[in-house]
């Protein structure tokens, strides 16, 4: 019977996915015939479809979904000012420890023992721990120097505050409503690793959501619930996956409450989303700092107040593959005599829905199979493979995750119809050509 890798979290898995990654074009390490570029990674042409498949589940429940969630897609760079108000230029830092040993650098914080270097194992080579900040600083125009400092964003979260008001009066929302945003964030991590768990360019899924004072405390619970709920309906093990609340000693000065939701990595547990609530201190330092003012006029109450603010963000890389490790099995079959390697996704996440096999690559087959992509791929992603025999490609189908694949076979040009074979259960079905398209919404819904 089945028995998953992810079972247990173990290093072995680890090394398992990244082969697995690497193979089978989930995951390219960047500019690799160069040598590579530490902790910077390309997806593949499997890779980018399943994680455009989680930005869209995303989106889809935060933001289509609901009538209270409008979207946004702010500039990556911007001026020192909107950093210096969300206090990232005084306070985003790290503790940076050199070791004089072998000189290799290291967050103090993230020590096993704060005294032993673990590149080269010398203890008490440490330098004085200096703190350094992680956003990327860059200049815009031909001249360097004071005025033309622009930093790339370390986090897509002050494009929605800064742009509150304008996105409040543009779309006529009354708090509570939300300002969702995905797009690329960037930090100088001094010690990244855990291969697209911790790099220095990420993904983030951000929503700001804007909510009477008085309801922030209500607000905070409904998205604790929802949001751990995202992960849980999109097929993640409920064995694997917690929400922790943070300590006293955790928080953030301006947060009355923060949770993780965390998976249980091969590593251990680590975050894949924070749920904060922030109170009113992003739109009160962005309305002292620029003049402006960030508050809403309730017409209804007579009331001006400056809204306070729950803010769920996820990184998206690490969710897609968290969504990965947790899919991962091994099956043994034939009574151990066979196995095979099954990503068992999601539907929605699988970054090919079908895939169209012609049992062989003799044209009236091919022609018929091209008809069938033509009939299936408008509704959903779909792989078109007639290379090697059909048991290997099956093979390949159940490793990247595919829930169906539609074989051509020489039946089909007398019946008109194709064998219909389902990624967990292996079962197969006859369906006639015609009705292919019913029968795959049906189960692809």
């Amino acid at each position: 019977m089945v028995k998953s890798a992810a079972d247990e979290a173990t290093p072995e898995l680890f090394d398992t996915i990244v082969n697995l990654c690497k193979r089978r074009g989930i995951v390219f390490p960047s500019a690799e015939i160069y040598g590579g570029f530490r902790s910077t990674y390309d997806y593949g042409p499997i890779g980018v479809l399943m994680l455009r498949n989680v930005k869209n589940e995303w989106w889809r429940t935060m933001v289509q979904r609901r009538r209270d969630v409008v979207g946004l897609d702010a500039a990556i760079l911007s001026p020192p000012q909107v950093w210096e108000a969300s206090g990232h230029l005084a306070n985003f830092t790290d503790p940076l420890v050199d070791c004089k040993n072998c000189g290799s650098r290291h967050r103090e914080d993230k020590l096993d023992d704060p005294e032993v270097c673990p590149t080269c194992g010398e203890r008490g080579q440490f330098t004085e721990p200096r703190q350094f900040n992680l956003m990327f600083k860059t200049h815009a125009g031909p001249v360097e120097g004071s005025g033309h400092e622009v930093y790339l964003r370390p986090e897509t979260a002050q494009g929605m505050f800064v742009n509150f008001g304008s996105v409040q009066y543009a779309s006529r929302k009354k708090p509570p409503f939300g300002i969702a945003q995905i797009g690329k964030s960037f930090r100088n991590e001094i010690t990244p690793g855990n291969f697209v768990f911790r790099t220095r360019e990420f993904e983030q899924m951000e929503m700001e959501f804007f909510v009477p004072p008085a309801e922030a405390e209500e607000w905070y619970g409904y998205w604790c619930e929802q949001r751990m709920q995202w992960y849980l309906d999109l097929g993640m093990s409920p064995d694997k996956i917690r929400l922790r609340a943070h300590g006293a000693d955790e928080l953030s000065h301006y947060s009355s409450g923060t949770s993780d939701v965390e998976y249980l990595f091969p590593w251990g547990w680590d975050e894949l989303e924070g749920i904060a609530n922030r109170g009113d201190f992003d739109l009160t330092q962005h309305s002292n700092h620029s003049g402006n003012k960030l508050d809403y006029f309730d017409q209804a109450t007579n009331e001006r107040y400056t809204p306070h603010v729950i803010e769920p963000a996820a990184g998206a890389t690490r969710t897609m593959m968290a969504f990965l490790m947790d899919a991962y099995d091994e099956e043994e079959l034939n009574d151990g005599k066979d196995s095979r390697v099954v990503l068992r996704l999601h539907h929605r996440l699988a970054p090919y829905q079908v895939a169209v096999l012609p049992l062989s690559k003799k044209p009236e087959l091919s022609g018929v199979a091209g008809e069938v992509f033509d009939l299936v791929s408008g509704a959903h992603m779909c792989d078109y493979d007639e290379t090697q025999n059909i048991g290997k490609r099956y093979r390949r189908q159940d490793e990247i995750g595919t829930p169906f694949c539609v074989t051509v076979d020489f039946d089909t040009l007398e019946d008109r119809a194709v064998t219909v074979r389902e990624r967990d259960s292996m079962a197969q079905e006859r369906v006639a050509i015609d009705q292919l398209p019913g029968y795959l919404a049906e189960r692809l819904a």
